[in-house]
């Protein structure tokens, strides 16, 4: 029987772990709070519990955790993958982790090469299902002589229409904290053959109208530029596409209220030790040069809004004019931020959550163009599994059995776009109930 180990068990974990325990794997979920990894294993004969800081502990203790199991799955902050990584060259054994590869990740592909061994990324929704479904397309396109010339991807995490009942279109279903970093990155896309380098802090400058049907009404969504898309063009296979987007996509209204609270400066993680004792208004007051208290006036001049604007009542939903204390343990303005956030954002018991990924390509052919659009709706199960949680774990999940099963065979730094990996996964995920609609039209 075929070990597994899972560092972390957080809000993406739980399916994920099912997964591999119904398919007859034993699985160790190793976590800081050892009655969360009891939680997500649900007493299972097969699932075994420890209580891990690898912080604390050091790599010491992470190698012999590796050494016992024949592959790792790191659902860990990203930060700590290539750790992870390093460790499972150490010890010969597989990883998979759901996250971007990053440089010191990419760094690891000669020796993985040389080893022998498989280190699988992006293989969650975004990254992940995204890619798996545009290769799907761009190879079919390309065995019937096509290219593709222009693509744009578009995915969002989002409540479900009947649970968006909040003023900032948003709850939280996976790392706050990484939900709100997301929002620092920069990004850089192609568009009819024009390079767009967009810093982070102009970031949700730029946003459009994204409309898309879900459960028959059409949505007006905001998407904005994820990361940097240039790279994807290569990966793709479609390196002379004039147009290569990736984007993510909110309700309306949360891109100029982000714009705003990276302005504000909530998004710093510097830690400020002023913050014990302060009220959210006085912290608020910090941050734009005030003594005292923040006032709504004294935001929108900070701001240049008019003294009436929907994004005043954003922060005032939030509750960062109150008189209400800075929760104990906050070290940085981002530490605020995510409190303040999670305490108001949550779902509900009984509320779904949803995943709407949507692709449009535009394929030329010798005698004429296609424009295929290939779109995903996802919602979570009331009481069940979040969305998030099953198209971010149980591709995941899937990848584990394909490699210990012998189906991959490339060794190396890899995400999923080759079919070995694609074709077995999706086939899977459509039947889990995880599957997308296309249509395809002349133009």
């Amino acid at each position: 029987m075929n070990k597994v180990i899972v560092f972390g068990a957080g809000l993406v974990v739980h399916s994920h772990v099912q997964s591999l325990l119904k398919h007859g794997y034993q699985v160790t979920v190793a976590s800081r709070t050892l009655s969360k990894a009891q939680e997500v294993l649900e007493g299972h004969p097969n699932g075994r519990a420890v209580a891990f800081d690898l912080d604390k502990e050091g790599d010491a203790r992470l190698d012999e955790l590796v050494a016992q199991h024949d592959l790792a799955v790191s659902l860990l902050p990203f930060v700590y993958h290539p750790r992870v990584a390093r460790s499972c060259l150490r010890q010969g054994k597989h990883m998979v982790t759901t996250s971007y590869v990053k440089e010191e990740m990419r760094a690891l592909d000669a020796e993985a090469r040389e080893k022998g061994l498989i280190l699988l990324n992006e293989i969650g929704v975004d990254p992940g299902i995204d890619h798996m479904t545009a290769m799907k397309v761009i190879h079919r396109v390309q065995a019937s002589g096509g290219r593709i010339t222009r693509f744009t991807s578009y995915c969002g995490g989002l409540p479900a229409p009947e649970a968006n009942d909040n003023p900032l279109g948003y709850k939280f279903s996976w790392s706050p904290r990484g939900v709100l970093m997301a929002g620092k990155n920069p990004a850089r896309f192609l568009r009819d053959g024009e390079l767009f380098e967009i810093p982070g802090p102009e970031l949700f400058l730029h946003y459009w109208s994204v409309p898309i049907e879900v459960e028959g009404r059409v949505i007006p969504f905001e998407g904005y530029p994820n990361r940097d898309s240039l790279p994807y063009a290569s990966l793709y296979g479609i390196a002379d596409t004039r147009t290569m987007f990736r984007g993510t996509l909110r309700y309306q209204g949360w891109c100029p209220t982000m714009k705003a609270i990276v302005d504000l400066g909530l998004l710093e993680e510097a830690e400020r030790p002023d913050l014990a004792g302060l009220t959210y208004a006085e912290f608020l007051a910090s941050l734009i040069g005030k003594k005292g208290r923040a006032t709504r006036a004294d935001v929108a001049a900070f701001l240049g809004l008019p003294p009436v604007h929907f994004i005043l009542g954003h922060l005032e939903w939030l509750g960062l004019f109150s008189e209400e204390k800075v929760p104990a343990g906050c070290a940085s303005p981002l530490d605020v931020l995510t409190a303040t956030m999670l305490a108001r954002m949550q779902y509900a018991p009984g509320e779904r959550d949803m995943l709407v990924l949507q692709h449009q390509f535009l394929a030329e052919y010798p005698d004429h163009k296609e424009r295929i659009t290939s779109t995903m709706i996802d919602f979570g199960l009331p009481g069940g599994d979040t969305s998030m949680n099953r198209t971010v774990g149980l591709p995941a999940a899937i990848g584990v059995r394909l490699i210990l099963e012998g189906q991959v065979r490339t060794p190396g730094v890899l995400i999923p776009t080759h079919p070995e990996l694609y074709e077995p996964a999706l086939a899977e995920l459509e039947r889990l109930g995880i599957h997308f609609t296309e249509t395809v039209e002349r133009v």
